[in-house]
């Protein structure tokens, strides 16, 4: 049994424990409010630009005229997963769920014969990507010392993936991040950016005609990487959500447990120190009967 020593040095060290969680938990409380009104400004944007795009890809179909970001390559050999996570931990699940939706991707795209390729956002998921499938993450973008990563940093990422695209480094690219639902709810999310994917209820070969104003090639070349970019943008508006609102919900978690630690050990404090006084009442007791 431990001494009464060493159980009052574990109570003050889960007090101090549950300090700090706490903490963390008003910081991520303060935090999520203002990343959750960024991410849900963005989304109506970016989803109805993805739509725009979409829906233009449903219709110059396999067009040789149509831009590679639009009809792709005309092969899917090559995969790039994106894999949006952060630098910080204290966050429950929410890396370790983006990471195993990149994976459960890779390995189904592996089973069908692909070659799978990683671009890695943020430090978390490198360990297991990394250890999972050595050697395919050809690109990481350092995040550290960035205390807001905003459209600055999606315009870099998307550049380097379009980089990559031209140079006929992958086929077909996919975005992972975690898409805010509550603060009790986050959910990884998958989302294919090159190329884009026609809409599922419009017919690729509906033959419906579009006017470009002032010119085709002009608007496209501008639509295009911007879409690429808005999109993940949103995903990194997305993770920044998430990840407040599951650190929030850890450290409440954390918080609770270290009070209902510091509660069994108070009792088994009490009744070590009580035992203590009876057995030295016990031994002065005898000792006076002795005399």
């Amino acid at each position: 049994m431990a001494s009464l020593k060493e159980l009052k040095g574990r109570i003050v060290s889960v007090k101090s424990t549950q300090k700090i969680t706490k903490a963390k938990k008003m910081v991520a409380a303060a935090k999520l409010r203002k990343a959750q009104a960024a991410a849900e400004a963005a989304r109506p944007y970016a989803e109805r630009l993805e739509g725009v795009v979409a829906s233009l890809a449903s219709k110059v179909g396999g067009s040789d005229s149509a831009p590679k970001l639009l009809s792709g390559t005309g092969k899917s050999d090559t995969h790039l997963l994106v894999v949006l996570n952060s630098d910080r931990g204290l966050a429950g699940a929410f890396n370790s769920n983006i990471v195993k939706a990149a994976r459960d991707k890779a390995l189904e795209l592996q089973a069908e014969g692909k070659k799978v390729i990683f671009y890695l956002i943020g430090r978390k998921g490198r360990p297991v990507i990394n250890r999972l499938f050595p050697g395919q993450v050809i690109e990481n973008y350092e995040t550290t010392g960035i205390r807001d990563i905003g459209f600055e940093q999606a315009h870099e990422v998307s550049a380097k993936v379009m980089e990559l695209y031209e140079a006929g480094a992958f086929d077909v690219a996919h975005l992972f991040y975690s898409k805010f639902r509550s603060a009790l709810l986050q959910e990884a999310t998958g989302q294919q950016l090159i190329p884009v994917p026609a809409p599922v209820d419009i017919p690729t070969s509906s033959g419906a005609a579009v006017e470009y104003e002032p010119d085709e090639e002009a608007i496209l070349a501008d639509l295009l990487p911007r879409n690429i970019t808005i999109q993940i943008f949103k995903g990194l508006l997305e993770n920044a959500a998430s990840e407040q609102g599951a650190s929030m919900t850890a450290m409440d978690n954390a918080t609770r447990n270290a009070g209902d630690l510091i509660n069994k050990l108070t009792i088994v404090y009490n009744r070590t120190r009580q035992a203590a006084i009876t057995t030295e009442l016990i031994e002065i007791i005898a000792g006076a009967e002795a005399l």
